[in-house]
């Protein structure tokens, strides 16, 4: 853990799964727009190399925890407070990638699936909820496999589904006190999660032959939708799902080539 120095104009981010891909973008694209960074990963060696770069133009603080501990939403929330005093936007990024078919998953891959993606945002949201003032907002990211169901998603649809369930319960129950809750749903994105397969044949039919549009979605595209969700000109936007897709899911779109296969 460490600590930076006490401000108290700029607003405060806490975003988890902070050290590598699309969380370790969104740290990024708030530092750039003047926030103040809490950063919680498991990694604490990346979160480090993250302090070191985005300390010239913000104050930043890490806390390398397991999403999942029992104690880690109140250690994040605890850290924003003792460091900056405020909390004014939560990201839910962790969250686990694992895709199998209901009937071959297992107990063991069900509870970690649930417990990262689900049970986590709702524990680190009903924490920062206990700081959170009026101006404040929660956001998740989310998947399209939670606005439609993907061939062997099983549990992982599931979740994702349910954090649309969570973020329009949050929104509705705390709207009215000046909180919004949103969430962002990209299609798959080019990660080290994803790299490993992204040019399998299955996977490029499945999405880029599916996607309308000539490229493919970035993790600069997924910090850029989440921080306007966060600012002033997204201040009217509360319980929605936003598809970060290209048109995926609400097209029926297939390539020419895939056509004429």
């Amino acid at each position: 853990m460490s600590e930076a120095p006490i401000s108290k104009e700029k607003p405060v981010l806490l975003v988890t799964g902070a050290s590598s891909g699309i969380g370790d973008g969104i740290a990024r694209r708030f530092a750039a727009g003047g926030y103040r960074i809490v950063a919680v990963a498991r990694r604490k060696e990346r979160l480090d190399a993250l302090a070191r770069e985005l300390s010239r133009e913000t104050d930043i603080v890490v806390l390398a925890a397991d999403v999942t501990a029992a104690d880690a939403p109140e250690r994040a929330v605890g850290l924003a407070m003792k460091s900056f005093g405020r909390l004014d936007c939560l990201v839910n990024n962790a969250g686990s990638g694992k895709w199998a078919p209901v009937h071959e998953t297992d107990d063991a891959t069900l509870n970690e699936v649930i417990d990262i993606s689900l049970k986590a945002p709702f524990r680190f949201a009903r924490a920062a909820l206990g700081v959170m003032q009026s101006g404040a907002s929660i956001i998740s990211v989310g998947s399209v496999f939670g606005i439609h169901g993907g061939l062997n998603g099983g549990v992982y649809c599931a979740a994702k589904a349910g954090l649309i369930g969570l973020t329009q319960a949050l929104a509705v129950q705390y709207g009215a006190n000046g909180i919004r809750s949103n969430l962002v749903a990209p299609s798959v994105i080019k990660t080290d999660m994803t790299k490993d397969y992204w040019d399998a044949p299955a996977f490029r039919r499945v999405n880029q032959e599916m996607t309308p549009m000539n490229r493919e979605g970035t993790i600069a595209d997924v910090a850029n939708a989440v921080y306007f969700l966060a600012s002033d000109q997204g201040s009217f936007i509360n319980g929605h799902t936003l598809a970060l897709d290209g048109g995926w899911s609400s097209t029926k779109f297939l390539s020419y080539e895939a056509l004429t296969r």
